[in-house]
């Protein structure tokens, strides 16, 4: 009796990974780099904590769009929120799931990070071509007693379709009239100088391994490569550092109602100790599912990430959206997401 007892003991202990496996759900979504670090990050934790997957590919934001609206991912990622008659159009819901911050960063052998000034104007000069000077009087009266090298500035930007050039083109747009007016903002624009890298990985690469250069990229990579930031003005006229703290400032007076699609821009936002390039990360649904059992999968990933994930945000100094703001986006995932049959799928 005991030998029967033990070899069905065996055997449940054999099955019971299968029968996990079998049961474990994989999801894919694809877009923006912006917030590859923390969904990668969060993706690791879920499935160790759950078993299901979720494959993200940092595409850009571009590339997010077209494959939602495709309909091959189950998820679309993208920090240029869409306009509402591109939601409306293609019946898609929109939300955002993280914020954080895009920072200029520079390979200036006599700078460290942080220690480099620099204002919005100054900024949009440099990409305009019309500073073309490490030492140029413009940048020399921002940075008073430091002594800054007589080399070409080479500039590093976007080459794909990607949501943190949105937020880039729409600050430097708020900032200087000429750039507005030359230039303009979007996921891509015609770039009057620059060498352009796919994906904030290729404008990390690029800057890290080109001496004088400048480059805008979200602030995990700044870190993660080991880049010097610039600080930066803001609207307030105050010189601030990238941190959670400021990009927490900056988000602190959003108002997530105000925009079709909550689809809220946060650059150049007033207050002291607001990060003057902070943006929010955006998720996009079909609002007709696709596949009924992936959408619920998708909302199981994104409910336990806002539960659960805090603390890994806040480690790679993303914002982790607030509870008030939570509840808004469930409500929204259970009103406006349905299955063939019309019926609620969260």
């Amino acid at each position: 009796m005991l030998s029967k007892v033990l070899k069905q003991l065996a055997v449940l202990a054999v099955s019971l990974p299968i029968l996990s496996q079998a049961n474990a759900s994989e999801i894919t979504g694809a877009g923006a780099s912006f917030p590859y670090p923390i969904y990668a990050k969060w993706a690791g934790l879920y499935e160790k904590e759950t078993g299901n997957k979720v494959n993200y590919q940092s595409i850009g934001s571009g590339g997010g769009q077209q494959q939602i609206i495709a309909k091959t991912i189950d998820f679309g990622a993208s920090d240029d929120p869409m306009k509402p008659d591109a939601l409306e159009q293609h019946q898609l819901l929109q939300f955002p799931a993280i914020i954080g911050g895009t920072v200029p960063v520079v390979n200036i052998p006599e700078v460290k990070a942080g220690e480099l000034q620099l204002s919005g104007p100054v900024l949009a000069d440099i990409f305009l071509g019309k500073i073309t000077k490490w030492n140029d009087p413009a940048i020399v009266a921002l940075n008073k007693g430091k002594k800054l090298p007589e080399k070409n500035i080479l500039v590093v930007r976007r080459s794909d379709g990607s949501g943190t050039t949105f937020g880039w083109t729409n600050y430097l747009s708020k900032v200087s009239p000429e750039w507005k007016e030359k230039v303009g903002e979007g996921k891509s624009v015609k770039w009057p100088v620059g060498q352009g890298g796919k994906g904030n990985e290729g404008v990390a690469a690029y800057v890290k391994q080109l001496k004088y250069s400048i480059g805008y990229v979200e602030y995990a990579y700044a870190k993660q490569n080991q880049l010097a930031w610039v600080s930066l003005q803001n609207a307030a006229g105050k010189f601030v550092q990238p941190s959670r703290d400021s990009f927490m400032a900056a988000a602190a007076n959003a108002d997530w109602n105000s925009a079709p699609g909550m689809g809220v821009v946060l650059t150049n936002e007033p207050g002291d100790q607001s990060w003057p390039i902070t943006a929010a990360s955006f998720i996009l649904l079909h609002k007709n599912a696709v596949n009924a059992e992936n959408t619920k999968n998708v909302f199981k990933f994104f409910d336990w990430a806002f539960k659960n994930g805090k603390d890994a945000a806040l480690q790679l100094d993303y914002v982790p959206l607030p509870d008030s703001v939570v509840s808004q986006i469930k409500a929204r995932w259970s009103s406006d997401v349905k299955d063939a049959q019309g019926k609620s799928l969260y």
